[in-house]
């Protein structure tokens, strides 16, 4: 349901070991948290810096997401640099409908493992990923990808235009819908009565933790196989051809999360940014990057949502690198890499000839974007060249001529969305 910081599987448990002194600090379901405020209800997700549960706001009456920290310095470091974030999103958009995740509070947490800085975030659902999971990564109904994509881009343009902010981490495990796929999965809409003390006998340490928790993961997976059984005779087929599964009734509103990477457009820290399959061409040679590279990952997640399947899967090879194969691809897809770009960053050398052909992956077998959607997608021609006629410029090798996220919001594909960000009823006329 709601992944953490440098997300962890989902589907698997955080070790054990990490439980020590500068690592996670152990829940007990019915823990409380700053002065009370905040009870334990359940584990929602972990990552290499932190666990996130499901907790009571018993001030507020609601449900929150309650980020914990490791308590290591480096750790406790990467949590001030993602509040300072977090903080300047929040301030700027008191009204909240920026499509970007926000954050409600943030205090320090001592225990048994040093002391833990925490966020207390909107409570929210799946990540796109389990949605493109759900649709057995067949990809989804265009009108879905439009809805998606503008709530996507209404929060990359606050983030890019209005505070000077490159998330440089987009991805399908970075966006997350409102709600849950599953109700019975919504505290809300399932009407979950809150656990405000710690349940008797429940004197567990670290690994009964994990053995609780993977109880509810076992019953709550018997319980989504049982829904899937039900849905299975709700199938439809749409424009390009291919099977998809329904997703009438949910929810497609969706935010932008995980800012752990996030940092200021004038003030990039890392060389390498984004997860390998959505990382943008100037990343790969090392010829400095800005908000564009937010656009470039935007237009492979959007990809995404519509084929089931990732844009670009590169893989080492004989004699080749991993980056090699990543620009080969990005080249049979979109055309010839221009010389100038191609020779123009710091690690051209490695894969780049003077001439700008790559040195070790010679015979490129070149395909234009919307015949990719039709041949191997079976998108209809006329689909296929809308949604390649919006994709094919925010994939331009030239990242100065990718149209921004404002821009890309007036793109005629998008025309026709209209997008509801507040808590009212998605609407698309």
């Amino acid at each position: 349901m709601y992944a953490s910081s440098s997300s962890g599987s989902e589907d698997e448990d955080e070790s054990i070991d990490s439980y020590r002194k500068g690592g996670y600090h152990a829940v007990r379901i019915g823990d409380s948290f700053h002065a009370g405020r905040y009870i334990a209800q359940r584990k929602l997700g972990w990552g290499q810096f932190s666990t996130v549960w499901l907790a009571y706001d018993t001030k507020n009456s609601d449900y929150v997401a309650l980020k914990i920290q490791k308590s290591a310095p480096q750790f406790s470091q990467a949590a001030l640099h993602e509040i300072e974030i977090l903080s300047a999103i929040a301030d700027s958009d008191p009204s909240h409908n920026k499509c970007v995740l926000r954050l409600i509070d943030h205090f320090k947490h001592a225990g048994p493992n040093g002391q833990h800085l925490c966020m207390v975030l909107e409570l929210l659902g799946d990540t796109l990923l389990r949605l493109i999971k759900y649709t057995r990564y067949k990809g989804l109904e265009l009108n879905k990808v439009r809805e998606i994509s503008k709530c996507i881009l209404i929060g990359l343009d606050y983030l890019h235009r209005e505070l000077g902010i490159i998330h440089s981490d987009l991805k399908p495990e970075n966006i997350l819908l409102v709600s849950t796929i599953d109700p019975v999965k919504d505290p809300i809409r399932s009407s979950l009565t809150p656990i405000l003390e710690r349940p008797e006998g429940n004197q567990n340490g670290g690994s009964s933790i994990n053995i609780i928790e993977k109880k509810l993961k076992r019953r709550a997976r018997r319980a989504v196989a049982r829904i899937a059984g039900r849905r299975d005779s709700t199938m439809e087929s749409e424009g390009n051809g291919k099977t998809k599964r329904s997703l009438d009734g949910i929810d497609v509103r969706c935010r932008v999360v995980d800012f752990g990477n996030a940092c200021w457009g004038d003030k990039p820290f890392a060389d390498e940014i984004q997860t390998r399959q959505y990382r943008a061409p100037e990343v790969i040679l090392r010829s400095g990057y800005s908000f564009s590279a937010d656009m470039w990952s935007f237009a492979c997640t959007a990809f995404e949502l519509a084929t089931g399947e990732m844009m670009f899967t590169p893989n080492e090879g004989q004699g080749f690198s991993e980056d090699e194969d990543h620009l080969a691809l990005m080249m049979e897809l979109l055309g010839k890499m221009p010389k100038k770009i191609a020779i123009g960053g710091a690690l051209s050398r490695e894969y780049f000839d003077r001439h700008g052909d790559l040195k070790r992956i010679r015979r490129l077998k070149y395909t234009s974007l919307d015949q990719f959607l039709v041949d191997k997608y079976h998108f209809s021609t006329s689909d296929a060249k809308e949604f390649a006629d919006f994709l094919s410029p925010l994939l331009d090798f030239a990242p100065e001529k990718r149209p921004t996220a404002e821009q890309s919001l007036q793109h005629p594909w998008l025309s026709n969305v209209d997008v509801a960000v507040g808590m009212s009823k998605l609407q698309i006329d």
